[in-house]
C-alpha cells in the first residue's frame, strides 16, 4: 500500500463514512447506526496503520506556491487517534441513545441520521486539520469544524435554547476564525509560502511575529472556549449528549490548543505573549472550576470543568511543557468523554438532570459507576489513573517555572478534585433517590472502556506517554522525553499533589460553608459576564443596522443601490487620501483620429441622460437602445468588431422584447403620477458623489498606461498551465466557465431553498 495512502486513509475513510451514512441512512434509517461505528472502527484501524512520518505532498496552486500538504507527525497522530478512537465510543454510544432521544422528543428515527453523519462529518474536519501541513488548508478545515459545530450544537432546531447557543458557537468562534486568516495572510506576504513547517523556520523574534501570534492565539483560546470566550460552551450543552461527548473533549475544544501546539515555536518567540497566555489559562482554571461548582445541571457542571481543565493545556502549552500538555489532552479527552456519556445515561434512566435530585445509583448502575468513577479518579488526580501523570507533568512545569505559579497551579488541581467529587458522588453515592430504568448496554460499554483506559494509563503509562513525547517533539521543534512513573520521594510534583488531595477532602468536607460563593459568582456572571455583553452588543446592532436601512434605503431598490454607491465613493475618497502617493492626473491633447469615438460616446451619454428624464414608454425604449447602439459603435472603433457584432444583436433582441413587454403592460401604468421623491437635493446629491469617484477612477487609470501589460502577458505566459491553447480558450473555459457554474449553482440553491418553503407551507 503506498505511504501516500496510508496517511490519507483515515482522512478518506472518514469522507466516504460521511457520504455513506447520509445517503443509505435517508432510504433505511436504521443502517445509519451500525454503518457509522463501522465507519470510526475502520478510521481508528487506518490511523493506527498511519506510517510514522509519512507525507503527502500535492500541487494545488503551484503560482501562488500553494500546495496540499499533509503529515502524519507526532501531533497528528494523537489527535488523530483521540478524533477517532473517541469518536468510535461516542458513535457507539450514540447507537443506543439516539433512538430513546428520539422517542423522548417525539422525533422520526429517521432524523438520527443527520447527528450521525454529522459527528462523522466533524471527524473527518478534525483529522483534516491536525494532518494538514499548509496553513491555508488548515485555515479551510478549521472553518469546516466551526459550520459543523453549529449543526450539531444546534440538532433541536425547534427549541430556541438551541438555535441560541448553536448561533452563539459559530458567533464566538467563527469571528475569532476571520483573525486566524488575517494571520494566514499576514504569514504567507511576508514568507512567500503557507507551509507551516517553512513559516515556522524562517519566523524570528519581533512585533510581526508577536501579531500574528496574537491573532492565532484569539482563534484557538475561543475553539478551545477559554476566558474570556468561554460562554458559548455552557450553553452548548443543550445538545443530545454525544455532541457533548465528543466536541468538548476530543474534538472542538482540543482542535484550539492543538493549533496553539502547532504554532508553538511561533508563539515561544514572544515571551510577552506566553505570559499573557499563562494568565489567560489560570483564569480559565479559576473561573471554570468555581463555576462548576455552582452549576446544579450535571451537564453543565462537566462544561465548565472543561474550560478549566483546557486551562491547564494553555498554561502549559506556554511554560514549554508541550510534551506534558500533549500527554494532558490525551488523558483529559479520555476521561471527559466518560463522563459526559455517563451523564446523558443517568439522565436516560432517571429523567433526572439535576444533582440534588441524583444520588445512590451505583446500587441500580454498578458497571457504569465504576467506569464513570474510573474517569472521574482520573480528573481528580488520583493514584493509578492517568490523570495522576497529568497532574504530576502540569505540577512540575509549574515547580520549574516557579513564583506564584505552584500555588496557582495546586488552587486549580484543588478546585478540580472539589467539582469532581461533586459530580460522582453526588450521582452515585448516598440513598436513591430515583426509580431507575434498564438502559441499554450500548450506554454503559463505551463508559466502561473508556474507564478501563484510563486506569490502564495509570498503571502502565508508557504507551501514551511515547505518544505525546512524539507530539511534544514535533510541536517544539526538538526532543521532549517524557519519563512516567511513581517516586515516593519528596519532590516537588509529589508535594503539590498531596497538599491538593488534603485541600480537596478539607473542601469536600466543608462544602456546606462555602457553598453559596459559588452561586454568587454565577450570579455575577449571568448579569454581567461576557455572555450578556455579547447579547447586548448583538441586539444594539441589529438595532442600528435597522435604523441605517430605514434611514438610507427608504425601502426601494433605487435607494438600496445608492447606499452602496455612496459607500464605495467614501471608501475610494478615503484610499486616494490615506494611500499616497497620489495618482497623477494628465490633461492630453484628443487626437483627430478619436474625435469619432469621442462623440459616440457623448451620444450614449447623452442617450443615457434622456432615458432617465424620459416618461414616454417608446422614448425610453428608444433611448436605452440608442445607448447599447452607441456603445456597440464605440467597440468598432477600438478594434472589437466582433464584440460589437454581439452587442449589436443583444441590443436589438433586447430592445424588441422590451418593446413587447411594455406593450402589455396596461397603459393606466404609464399615466399614473409618480411618487413624489421625499427629498429631492438626495437623488443629485448621489448623482454628483457616483460621477465624481466614477471619473477619479477612471483618470486615474487611464491617464498612465502601464508600459508592459504585465496582467495580460502573465495570462498568456499561463495559459499552457491551464491545458489551454490560447489566453482566450484559457479565459472562457476557467474563468467564465467557473464563474457560470457558481451562478447556476447560486439559482439552483435558491429554487431548492423556495421548493422547501413552498413545501413546508402546504403540509402545514
Amino acid at each position: 500500500m503506498p505511504e501516500e495512502f496510508r496517511v490519507l486513509a483515515p482522512l478518506i475513510v472518514a469522507a466516504l463514512g460521511t457520504f455513506a451514512v447520509a445517503t443509505l441512512g435517508a432510504v433505511r434509517p436504521r443502517l445509519a447506526p451500525p454503518l457509522a461505528v463501522a465507519t470510526a472502527a475502520l478510521a481508528l484501524a487506518t490511523t493506527l496503520l498511519m506510517p510514522a512520518g509519512g507525507r503527502v505532498d500535492l500541487a494545488w496552486a503551484p503560482t501562488w506556491d500553494l500546495r496540499l500538504t499533509f503529515a502524519a507527525d507526532g501531533p497528528a497522530k494523537l489527535y488523530a487517534l483521540l478524533a477517532t478512537g473517541v469518536g468510535l465510543a461516542v458513535l457507539t454510544y450514540a447507537a443506543g441513545y439516539m433512538p430513546r432521544h428520539a422517542a423522548h422528543e417525539g422525533h422520526l428515527l429517521s432524523r438520527t441520521v443527520r447527528l450521525y453523519s454529522l459527528i462523522l462529518l466533524f471527524m473527518t474536519a478534525m483529522l483534516g486539520l491536525v494532518l494538514a501541513q499548509d496553513l491555508i488548508v488548515l485555515i479551510i478545515f478549521w472553518d469546516l469544524t466551526a459550520i459543523t459545530s453549529y449543526y450539531l450544537i444546534g440538532y433541536e432546531q425547534e427549541q430556541e435554547a438551541s438555535r441560541r447557543a448553536a448561533m452563539t458557537a459559530l458567533l464566538v468562534t467563527g469571528i475569532s476564525a476571520i483573525l486566524l486568516i488575517l494571520a494566514g495572510v499576514l504569514l504567507y506576504t511576508r514568507f512567500g509560502t503557507a507551509q507551516l513547517p517553512d513559516i515556522l523556520a524562517q519566523a524570528q523574534a519581533g512585533p510581526f511575529v508577536t501579531a500574528t501570534g496574537a491573532l492565532i492565539a484569539i482563534a484557538a483560546l475561543a475553539k478551545s472556549a477559554q476566558v474570556p470566550m468561554h460562554f458559548w460552551l455552557p450553553q452548548a450543552m443543550v445538545a443530545p449528549t454525544p455532541v457533548s461527548s465528543y466536541l468538548h473533549s476530543a474534538a472542538m475544544v482540543a482542535a484550539g490548543v492543538f493549533l496553539l501546539g502547532r504554532v508553538h515555536p511561533l508563539l515561544d518567540l514572544s515571551p510577552g505573549l506566553q505570559n499573557v497566555l499563562i494568565a489567560l489559562g489560570f483564569a480559565s482554571m479559576a473561573i471554570g472550576g468555581v463555576l462548576a461548582l455552582a452549576q446544579m445541571e450535571i451537564k453543565r457542571l462537566l462544561a465548565y470543568s472543561t474550560i478549566a481543565q483546557y486551562g491547564y493545556v494553555v498554561v502549559m502549552l506556554s511554560l514549554g511543557a508541550v510534551e506534558g500538555a500533549a500527554f494532558y489532552i490525551l488523558a483529559h479527552a479520555l476521561i471527559k468523554s466518560a463522563l459526559f456519556m455517563s451523564a446523558g445515561a443517568v439522565t436516560e434512566a432517571t429523567g433526572e438532570t439535576d444533582l440534588t435530585r441524583l444520588g445512590g445509583l451505583a446500587r441500580s448502575l454498578p458497571l457504569l459507576a465504576v467506569g464513570s468513577g474510573l474517569a472521574a479518579a482520573g480528573l481528580a488526580a488520583l493514584p493509578l489513573t492517568m490523570g495522576f501523570f497529568k497532574d504530576e507533568v502540569f505540577f512540575a512545569a509549574a515547580a520549574e517555572r516557579g513564583g506564584v505559579v505552584p500555588v496557582l497551579a495546586v488552587a486549580g488541581a484543588v478546585l478540580s478534585f472539589a467539582y469532581t467529587w461533586r459530580f460522582w458522588g453526588n450521582i452515585f453515592l448516598g440513598p436513591l433517590r430515583n426509580r431507575v430504568e434498564r438502559i441499554p448496554w450500548t450506554l454503559t460499554l463505551p463508559v466502561l472502556a473508556l474507564g478501563v483506559l484510563v486506569g490502564l494509563g495509570g498503571i502502565v503509562p508508557g504507551p501514551a506517554a511515547s505518544l505525546a513525547a512524539d507530539a511534544g517533539e514535533a510541536m517544539a521543534g526538538r526532543a521532549t522525553p517524557l519519563q512516567l512513573a511513581y517516586h515516593f520521594d519528596l519532590r516537588a510534583p509529589n508535594l503539590m499533589a498531596v497538599i491538593t488531595w488534603v485541600l480537596g477532602v478539607v473542601a469536600i468536607l466543608t462544602a456546606p460553608r462555602w457553598a453559596t460563593i459559588p452561586r454568587a459568582v454565577a450570579r455575577t456572571g449571568d448579569r454581567y459576564g461576557p455572555d450578556r455583553g455579547l447579547f447586548t452588543a448583538i441586539i444594539r446592532l441589529t438595532t442600528f443596522s435597522r435604523r441605517t436601512r430605514a434611514f438610507l434605503e427608504v425601502r426601494n431598490l433605487q435607494w438600496r443601490i445608492a447606499t452602496v454607491l455612496v459607500a464605495t465613493a467614501v471608501l475610494v475618497g478615503v484610499t486616494i487620501v490615506f494611500a499616497p502617493p497620489w495618482p497623477t492626473f494628465r490633461v492630453g491633447r484628443l487626437p483627430t483620429s478619436d474625435w469619432p469615438l469621442f462623440l459616440f460616446l457623448v451620444l450614449a451619454a447623452l442617450s443615457a441622460l434622456v432615458a432617465t428624464r424620459s416618461a414616454g414608454r417608446l422614448t425610453l425604449v428608444l433611448s436605452l437602445s440608442a445607448v447599447g447602439y452607441s456603445l456597440a459603435a464605440v467597440f468598432t472603433f477600438i478594434g472589437a468588431p466582433d464584440v460589437a457584432l454581439v452587442a449589436l444583436l443583444i441590443e436589438t433582441m433586447m430592445t424588441l422584447l422590451l418593446l413587447a413587454v411594455l406593450g402589455l403592460l396596461p397603459i393606466e401604468l404609464a399615466r399614473a403620477p409618480a411618487e413624489r421623491e421625499p427629498h429631492p437635493g438626495r437623488r443629485r446629491a448621489v448623482g454628483f458623489i457616483t460621477t465624481g469617484f466614477v471619473f477619479v477612477i477612471c483618470w486615474g487609470v487611464l491617464s498612465w498606461p502601464a508600459p508592459d501589460a504585465t496582467m495580460a502577458r502573465a495570462h498568456l505566459e499561463l495559459s499552457p498551465a491551464a491545458h489551454a491553447a490560447d489566453v482566450v480558450t484559457a479565459i472562457l473555459a476557467d474563468f467564465r466557465g467557473l464563474d457560470t457554474l457558481g451562478e447556476i449553482t447560486v439559482i439552483a440553491v435558491a429554487l431548492l431553498g423556495a421548493l422547501t418553503f413552498f413545501a413546508s407551507r402546504r403540509s402545514a
